[in-house]
């Protein structure tokens, strides 16, 4: 004798998901301004054509918000977890001299809450239409019982591709080539862990307002590589400054030499509030410290460099010594 229990009693609503989907397509085709599919939005799998590029190298990248979610969901702040979400693996791609094509999303959640993971898509179709990047798809998982109600599961994917000829070659970088800095647009999406820390240990400490600008959105750095193309200039290698900070960030583009660097105070309200409690040292090895993206370059592009985009600054050359060392300036 056949049950009568359905999907839907057991937490699941695929028809709302269906539905779902379909809304979805209003911001897809928001990023589809310049750059198109390969067919329809919502197939199965998404495609792209690269018969524009003559040499196409393609490069994919995944990346999440990390434990910065958490107080974007306390704070309601899901277009900035949307927009974190998309910087996170974007700016990756552009450190191969990669244009960012498409971009799939997963979100877990308990139950399918249209309202939050329309704000979820809407701040990624903003910072995708931005970069010029499709949002191409991604799976949105229902799934009461594993996921905790009220929480939310995150990823991002990320597919570019360059002309071989344009990829950024890190192998290049020499001793006396300059490191151009560019300024973060707040902590971005790492270290969130050991702040976590600090504001459950020192909650009195931190204002509202503080603890807003240290949640703005990852800056996407699109305008700084678009300005570099515009003038001619091919970086010998670019770093997005994430989990590691400067030192680990850096040392992964070279071997057998290293640079010395002196960078600019922070300037984000109330960071020093953060940093009174964090190790001296440590702190560059947690977060960004107010430079979100490195630029190394010959000494004949610097100054074209630093007109790319808002803020750019010389913080260092690279050196024979081995290592990547830190100092802020005046202190």
């Amino acid at each position: 004798m056949a049950g009568n229990l359905t999907y839907q009693q057991a937490g699941v609503d695929t028809r709302k998901a269906a539905a779902l989907v379909g809304d979805i397509g209003t911001y897809a085709r928001r990023t589809q301004q310049q750059r198109k599919l390969w067919g329809a939005f919502g197939l199965f799998a998404a495609c792209y054509d690269l018969s524009d590029y003559a040499e196409p190298v393609i490069m994919t990248g995944c990346d999440g918000v990390g434990t910065k979610l958490e107080l974007l969901l306390e704070q309601d702040l899901l277009e900035t977890a949307g927009q974190d979400l998309v910087a996170m693996s974007v700016n990756d791609i552009l450190t191969t001299g990669g244009d960012p094509l498409l971009f799939l999303d997963y979100i877990g959640i308990s139950v399918l809450d249209e309202g939050r993971i329309t704000r979820l898509i809407a701040g990624m179709s903003e910072y995708l239409e931005a970069c010029n990047c499709i949002l191409a798809g991604g799976e949105t998982a229902e799934m009461p019982g594993i996921v905790p109600p009220g929480i939310i599961e995150l990823s991002g994917f990320c597919i570019g591709c360059a002309e071989k000829s344009a990829l950024v070659d890190p192998t290049t970088v020499a001793v006396g080539d300059v490191l151009v800095g560019y300024p973060s647009a707040s902590i971005h999406a790492n270290g969130w862990s050991l702040v976590r820390r600090v504001l459950r240990d020192h909650s009195d400490e931190v204002g509202e307002a503080e603890l807003a600008a240290w949640l703005r959105p990852t800056r996407l750095y699109h305008d700084v590589v678009g300005d570099l193309r515009a003038a001619g200039v091919k970086p010998k290698a670019m770093a997005h400054i994430t989990g590691g900070g400067l030192p680990e960030n850096l040392e992964r583009l070279f071997r057998g030499m290293g640079a010395d660097l002196v960078i600019p105070p922070w300037e984000l309200e109330g960071i020093g509030k953060l940093l009174a409690h964090v190790d001296s040292e440590d702190r560059f090895h947690t977060f960004n410290m107010g430079i979100g993206w490195v630029v190394i370059a010959a000494e004949a592009q610097v100054e074209a460099a630093l007109k790319a985009g808002p803020g750019g600054v010389v913080i260092g050359r690279m050196v024979p010594q081995e290592g990547v060392r830190v100092k802020v300036q005046g202190e």
